[in-house]
């Protein structure tokens, strides 16, 4: 099931005795657990009716935690008991067959199950008077936990979003708040906020507190608050390498570089506008005039007929060597020890040779 049928379940107090959350996107995790809990905890003391553990701990063994689950809720409905990190019981590269600690030895000397399999053992026949919530980052999609999390519709999947289902999640989290946002500024916003929908989040809520009640979130609004380069500047650097004005795109640069953001957000906001003409050339090469390119690319109507200008005077060929250039440098912003500045600006001299 998806983040969202997870938390309309738990919402509906209709919650299911066991719940495997698996996944990377962390907020979405988050909101899932925390859904969980409060449906679980409704009516009840908190305090005398949930239990934490985290996988690989020494007092975190599926024997405690299954006990835990078993335990009668004092003066309320459920317990809630909470499992981070089974991933830890996880081989490096094991096949699903055996987890990271060694099986012990059991009854009559036969090997002891692992972990993960005692509690695909008890996801069988769990009690009904608790919820028990598993935590991964990543399973094997072999492992038994899994395939029964799967079979009896308890698996939880919080993967992160595509690039490209961003803006849309973008939309939809600032109407929820009361505020419009136009595809053009939501595409703007996931190129140098995203992909981790926990910052994303956060520079929500701080533009809703920015522009205020029921107003939209703009261009000038993100530029003030997620980065100080207003997405004018960039242009004019864009139209500075499409005329291959090196003197004029190095001015440019330093204008609107910002030491304290180490020029990701920088190269965020150049890859967007790259992006939008690699969009708009191919409209056009496919026939379409234009204004229908500029609809499709999201660039704003009044930038028509300038962008159709630079993307007419440069060579073919062009943006695809600039989208590889941007690619490489994103990777050297984010491992190389040399300075960022240094970094753009050789960036900068390759895509105007």
């Amino acid at each position: 099931m998806t983040p969202e049928q997870a938390i309309v379940e738990a919402r509906g107090d209709k919650v299911r005795p066991v719940y495997l959350v698996v996944g990377d996107e962390r907020l979405f995790v988050d909101r899932v657990v925390a859904a969980l809990r409060e449906a679980a905890m409704k009516g009840g003391i908190a305090g005398f009716n949930e239990d934490k553990f985290t996988a690989g701990e020494s007092a975190s063994t599926a024997g405690a935690i299954t006990s835990a689950c078993r335990m009668v809720p004092m003066m309320a409905k459920r317990r809630f008991v909470l499992v981070r990190g089974l991933d830890r019981w996880e081989k490096k590269g094991d096949d699903g067959g055996g987890d990271d600690e060694a099986p012990k030895p059991g009854k009559k000397g036969k090997p002891a199950e692992s972990p993960l399999d005692e509690l695909a053992e008890y996801a069988k026949e769990p009690a009904d008077s608790a919820v028990l919530v598993l935590v991964a980052t990543k399973l094997h999609g072999q492992r038994r936990l899994m395939t029964t999390a799967k079979k009896a519709g308890f698996l939880v999947t919080c993967d992160a979003l595509a690039r490209n289902a961003l803006p849309g999640w973008i939309q939809n989290a600032a109407k929820e708040k009361g505020h419009g946002v136009s595809p053009e500024v939501a595409d703007h916003l996931a190129e140098i906020a995203g992909p981790e929908l926990g910052y994303v989040s956060d520079v929500i809520e701080r533009l809703s507190l920015f522009v205020g009640p029921k107003q939209p979130f703009t261009e000038e609004a993100v530029a003030e608050i997620v980065t100080k380069v207003r997405p004018g500047s960039v242009w004019e650097l864009i139209d500075a390498l499409g005329r291959r004005k090196i003197a004029v795109a190095m001015a440019t640069l330093a204008d609107v570089y910002d030491p304290r953001e180490g020029g990701l957000k920088l190269l965020g906001l150049v890859t967007w506008s790259v992006r939008q003409m690699v969009k708009f050339d191919s409209a056009l090469r496919g026939g379409s005039d234009p204004r229908e390119a500029a609809a499709r690319a999201g660039v704003a109507p009044f930038k028509v007929q300038e962008m159709t200008q630079t993307v007419k005077g440069i060579p073919p060929g062009t943006l695809a060597r600039w989208l590889r250039l941007l690619a490489h440098a994103d990777l050297a912003l984010k491992s190389s020890k040399r300075p960022p500045q240094a970094i753009l600006e050789a960036m900068i001299l390759e895509m105007c040779a």
